[in-house]
């Protein structure tokens, strides 16, 4: 399903225990607090019309952003748009009506518009904030204010996020300018499925990192600085995709005829991918030595796999049951690059693929469908 959604009539509620989250007890909520009425960012909203006669649809508002006169809610198309559907002026609440028995809540933003699906290369839109409704510094549930300054995605960078579903959880990037295919739904719980293409992305593991409903929420870097990294969008069991948070900016302003960039003051500016235990108000430790999980790989071997990945690259998209395809770590020898190949482990169909291409090793990454969620 993309986004998440709950039947009209009888709210599933209890289907939210069978969402996880990577966090260790004490750190921050697993999500209950990110499903209420809440000020902060990383928690449920949506865009009021986002329902069909059975369904509602709803996922996070994930950042603010400003165009150096009005602050905007940032998250997905999907989300705050309805897959472009949407037309400027609708009602975005918080939270979302899907945790409120498909009733609307408390209108905190107003529909300005979105990047389009495909074209732009990304998954994003913004509402124009309505005063006094949501936190005029951007504080982010359990993470805090993010920093102005972006930073660069590299594998094996720590990150965490904040979402309406699975709250507070940290990864590590696995893959960057990856290819993938994305499947969505026009409507909320209906219509005709279709999928959208996308390259240059990031992809996060483990795959507890978001479920569905987390779609809009912002990835920053699991340190201090909390420094915008990227943009949840899609994910499958095993790993998330995100658009690198630069596009996004640059894609929306295209869009809109604006600059967008953070309001900053949170966390200092310099990216830093050093775990630090963060206290104080608006704040929650993140998990310490989370970075150690992957090693980070040069900047020689990324560029180099990623000269031969370009070579490559449509060719394995070609390839039947190939999702996506872009450059990770090969898990093999330290520092080694990889040529990472993502396929559907339910369609039955395996590509052929060699175990290397130009002397950078293949790894392939079993999964189910990348939904948008």
């Amino acid at each position: 399903m993309f986004r998440v959604k709950t039947l009209m009539i009888f709210a599933l509620v209890a289907s939210l225990a069978l969402f996880g989250s990577l966090l260790t007890p004490g750190l921050a909520d697993g999500g209950p607090e990110h499903r209420v009425r809440n000020l902060n960012f990383g928690v449920s909203g949506g865009n009021v019309n986002d329902r069909s006669n059975l369904f509602c649809c709803s996922g996070t508002l994930g950042a603010l952003i400003t165009d150096g006169t009005n602050q905007y809610i940032l998250s997905n198309n999907h989300v705050l748009g309805r897959s472009g559907a949407a037309v400027a002026g609708e009602d975005v609440s918080q939270p979302g009506m899907i945790d409120a028995n498909c009733a609307i809540t408390t209108v905190v933003a107003d529909y300005t518009g979105a990047a389009p699906l495909g074209p732009s290369n990304v998954d994003a839109a913004v509402a124009q904030l309505r005063p006094d409704q949501m936190d005029a510094s951007g504080n982010i549930e359990d993470i805090g204010v993010p920093s102005s300054t972006i930073a660069v995605p590299t594998v094996g960078l720590s990150v965490a996020k904040s979402g309406r579903t699975t709250g507070f959880t940290t990864g590590s990037i696995s893959s960057i300018n990856t290819s993938v295919s994305v499947q969505y739904q026009q409507g909320c719980g209906k219509g005709k499925k279709f999928t959208v293409t996308f390259t240059g992305q990031i992809v996060i593991t483990p795959g507890n990192f978001s479920a569905g409903g987390d779609s809009g929420s912002l990835i920053v870097t699991n340190s201090a600085a909390h420094n915008p990294v990227g943009l949840l969008f899609a994910g499958s069991s095993s790993a998330t995709i995100a658009n690198p948070i630069g596009l996004v900016l640059t894609r929306l302003g295209t869009a809109l005829g604006r600059t967008f960039s953070f309001g900053g003051g949170g966390g200092g500016g310099a990216a830093s991918t050093t775990s630090d235990v963060i206290q104080g108000p608006g704040r929650r430790p993140f998990i310490p030595g989370i970075e150690g999980l992957m090693p980070q790989l040069p900047q020689q071997a990324v560029d180099h796999a990623s000269a031969v990945l370009e070579n490559h690259r449509a060719n394995i998209m070609f390839q039947p049951g190939v999702m996506g395809v872009g450059v990770g770590a090969s898990g093999r020898v330290d520092g080694e690059a990889a040529i990472v190949i993502y396929v559907n482990k339910d369609t039955g169909q395996r590509p052929i693929l060699p175990d290397s291409f130009e002397g950078i090793p293949v790894t392939v990454v079993l999964t189910d469908q990348f939904i948008a969620r």
